[in-house]
């Protein structure tokens, strides 16, 4: 059986939350998600901290600058990537502060490199995705960057063994030849499963921790991510249509972080909570076929989506739901 980095009953969030006090964000991470805390995301701060431009930030020789509200590539290094610097230093600060003495699994988030390609712009306009050579120095430079942000966390942290999540959403619509032009009459070039795995696969291996890439949109190719060498996959259960391909993944041996809990309350529903989450984990493990003490070792419990849209107090009791779902697989599995 593989053997997984996170202790059974496993949960943690998929990184962003609402607000923009870091400091009470990673308080809130370590005191509700102690086997599997995250550094926290809060792109309510404003530009530099949304994912685009956060991850942007990572990129080494390849700079980037707001233009018209948009993300693009820059000539230079200007007042844009220092605002995104300066938010990311704030932040591992206090991750190093919140997470003294820690020594468990503790995980990472950036978006990957065809969410990258799919939402910046070439300094002569449309996307990078439309140039396949920029798609291979984008994916270097943050494979690159990406592996020095590792490392930076691993002195701060020297007791944690790290996890870092590739945040893909754009990776099934750039697969399937979706992603508008600027004029929106037309698409791009789809990108065949062999090639975006290979990009992946060059910041998985580049990075030297496990990855496990994360998409809450629907029809998330499993195959390419099996294939790019992924650790794990986190997928958002209330979009799973065809269970076969997550099956296959499971039984090659990936690890499973089952968005179980909403990101925002229904109307009229009660508070989220454990059983109800646990409950909605099991079934679809129950239905994928696999032995019931497998599950909490295999399967991490998380939030559908990030919490940015929640409200301080729905977030962290989706945590709290998540945290106590986990405990109940693992109780199973015993």
């Amino acid at each position: 059986m593989t053997e997984f980095l996170w202790p059974a009953g496993s949960a943690t969030g998929v990184g962003s939350l609402p607000g923009t006090d870091i400091a009470e964000a990673q308080r809130v991470v370590f005191g509700e998600l102690p086997d599997l805390p995250h550094l926290a995301e809060l792109p309510g701060r404003g530009p530099g901290s949304d994912m685009l431009g956060r991850s942007a930030g990572f990129l080494v020789d390849l700079p980037v600058q707001l233009y018209a509200g948009r993300w693009q590539v820059a000539p230079r290094p200007g007042h844009d990537l220092r605002v995104t610097a300066d938010l990311l230093e704030r932040d591992l600060d206090q991750l190093t502060e919140q997470a003294d003495g820690y020594t468990g699994a503790l995980k990472l988030q950036s978006a990957g490199p065809w969410t990258l390609a799919a939402g910046l712009d070439l300094l002569i306009g449309g996307r990078l995705l439309r140039d396949p050579g920029a798609v291979r120095d984008l994916t270097n430079s943050l494979a690159e960057g990406l592996q020095r942000h590792v490392e930076e966390v691993r002195k701060r942290v020297p007791g944690a063994s790290l996890l870092l999540q590739l945040d893909e959403p754009s990776l099934a619509t750039v697969m399937a030849g979706q992603v508008p032009t600027e004029s929106g009459l037309a698409a791009y070039r789809a990108v065949d499963g062999p090639d975006a795995a290979s990009s992946l696969r060059t910041v998985i291996e580049a990075v030297g921790v496990p990855v496990v890439i994360h998409s809450c949109a629907p029809r998330v190719p499993l195959q390419t991510l099996r294939d790019a060498g992924a650790a794990a996959v986190s997928l958002d259960l209330g979009l799973l249509k065809d269970l076969d391909p997550l099956g296959e993944a499971i039984e090659a041996g990936m690890g499973l972080f089952a968005g179980a809990v909403p990101t925002l309350p229904a109307a009229g529903s009660p508070p989220p909570d454990g059983k109800t989450a646990a409950e909605r984990v099991r079934k679809v493990w129950q239905r994928l076929g696999f032995p019931i003490a497998q599950l909490g070792a295999q399967v991490v419990v998380t939030p559908a989506c990030g919490l940015a849209g929640a409200s301080p107090a729905y977030a962290r009791a989706a945590l709290t739901a998540c945290r106590e779902a986990g405990r109940r697989l693992a109780e199973a599995e015993a």
